[in-house]
């Protein structure tokens, strides 16, 4: 086991890894920029060191700066958290060139998920359906790209070969938009991952979001622990995500559950990941990616199975086998709202701030997933996600109105939050329903969805 882990990371997730290593008996070193001086996971972990200025590339992305401080502080493990390096194969493979364990998947796993080529590529070996589509160079011309579009039959969408989070991604419906499309998402992929390579690949309509939470040893052996629907999103950003899916039957959730453990085993995959799905009207599924780390949305799958993901990511670190040998069906149901600076009267756009005041909900299958405090400065220099609101109870209705009594209850001032809009979806009917898509808050109307009584 461990002695001690150096959270590469900020915010509620480095919280959430201090927690589960302290309960293990496990010391923590915490790092942070300039401006994170005084967030909690500094003040929480047993140790921590500047690593940098407020910019990401200077500090929470800086690799040597990270291993200086794993060195200096003795810790023989990193744990990566989501985001910044966590899919990051050099810094993976960095760590083990220093003696340091990484807590998360192999830098060839990364490699051959992380590149949207690859990964497809890999899954048709496996024999997992996938979406028809092509690897577009960076220097093809309009017409080459035209001729693959016209191959493939629009829609189509067209999506960064490296990254994620919704970035460098742009669906195209016909011919016309094609071009410009191409341009703005080759762009945005070379600003956000500093490359230009592109997929396109068939788009479908109103698709389900569905993904498999998996965990593989380094002995083969993977299961899965039931889906999260993750359909409610925003510029292709989660915004809610619930388990288990409304939308899945009882076979189609064993049939998609054996495929996703059958993807892990033929990668021999190792730790905790997600197998990522589109689901079509008729309940058709299609691989769209595989995410090698921990998600922000794992609470929703620890509620529903009460296993503790991070402690599960430390034991297969340290080479166990796995505390579960059978796939998981949920019995118990969850749903976890994100809760973000930002105004949702003004196109969601992030409002940095000072929380002033602040009063969390609780009570029996409440959580609360957070960093922020009353007197805490939310920067603009990250992610605008300030907490995570987690309900479950034993069926979809009374978790939903075990989330609608928590957001009445949560209050934060100084600063906008999406709490009032997560309250009125709660009330939506056709949330309510569970009849939604990817594409249900481009097709309402959210200003009148705002000012609903």
């Amino acid at each position: 086991m461990f002695k001690k882990i150096l959270i590469a990371n900020r915010g509620e997730i480095a919280l959430r890894i201090i927690r589960t290593a302290k309960e293990m008996g496990i010391k923590t070193v915490a790092v942070y920029s300039t401006v994170d001086k005084h967030s909690l996971h500094v003040y929480f972990a047993d140790e921590a060191v500047c690593i940098g200025p407020p910019s990401s590339h200077q500090s929470y992305l800086n690799v040597p700066n990270l291993i200086s401080a794993a060195e200096i502080t003795n810790a023989d493990a990193i744990h990566p958290g989501y985001g910044f390096l966590s899919e990051n194969a050099y810094f993976s493979s960095m760590c083990h060139k220093h003696g340091i364990k990484f807590i998360g998947a192999k830098p060839s796993h990364m490699i051959q998920m992380g590149n949207k080529i690859s990964a497809k590529k890999t899954m048709n070996e496996a024999g997992i359906s996938c979406l028809p589509g092509f690897h577009c160079f960076s220097k093809y011309s309009s017409k080459e790209i035209e001729y693959f579009a016209d191959k493939i039959g629009y829609p189509v969408i067209i999506k960064a070969v490296s990254g994620g989070g919704g970035r460098g991604i742009r669906p195209v419906f016909d011919k016309k938009n094609l071009k410009n499309s191409w341009e703005e998402a080759k762009k945005e992929s070379w600003l956000c991952f500093g490359k230009k390579d592109m997929y396109i690949e068939k788009l479908i309509l109103n698709p389900r979001h569905i993904e498999i939470q998996i965990i593989g040893d380094k002995y083969g052996k993977a299961c899965h622990l039931s889906e999260r629907d993750c359909s409610i999103q925003r510029r292709n950003q989660k915004l809610i995500e619930e388990a288990p899916s409304p939308f899945l039957t009882t076979s189609l959730r064993k049939k998609m559950g054996d495929e996703a453990v059958k993807a892990a085993e033929f990668i021999h995959y190792e730790g905790i990941g997600t197998i990522e799905f589109l689901v079509d009207k008729n309940k058709n599924f299609y691989f769209m990616e595989m995410n090698p780390r921990i998600q922000v949305e794992h609470a929703v799958t620890e509620e529903i199975t009460g296993l503790d993901l991070i402690q599960e990511q430390i034991f297969l670190a340290c080479g166990k086998k796995l505390s579960r040998k059978k796939n998981y069906y949920p019995k118990m149901y969850s749903l976890e709202c994100r809760i973000n600076a930002e105004e949702p009267h003004n196109n969601f756009q992030p409002v940095p701030g000072k929380i002033t005041q602040i009063h969390f909900p609780g009570g029996k299958g409440v959580r609360v997933d957070t960093h922020v405090y009353a007197g805490y400065f939310v920067t603009h220099y990250y992610d605008s996600m300030i907490a995570k609101v987690i309900t479950t109870a034993k069926n979809r209705k009374e978790t939903i109105e075990k989330m609608r009594r928590s957001l009445e209850e949560f209050v934060i001032e100084g600063i906008q939050t999406t709490i009032p809009f997560h309250r009125k979806l709660m009330q939506n009917d056709d949330f309510l329903k569970g009849n939604y898509n990817t594409n249900f808050l481009d097709e309402i109307d959210l200003n009148l969805l705002l000012s609903e009584n």
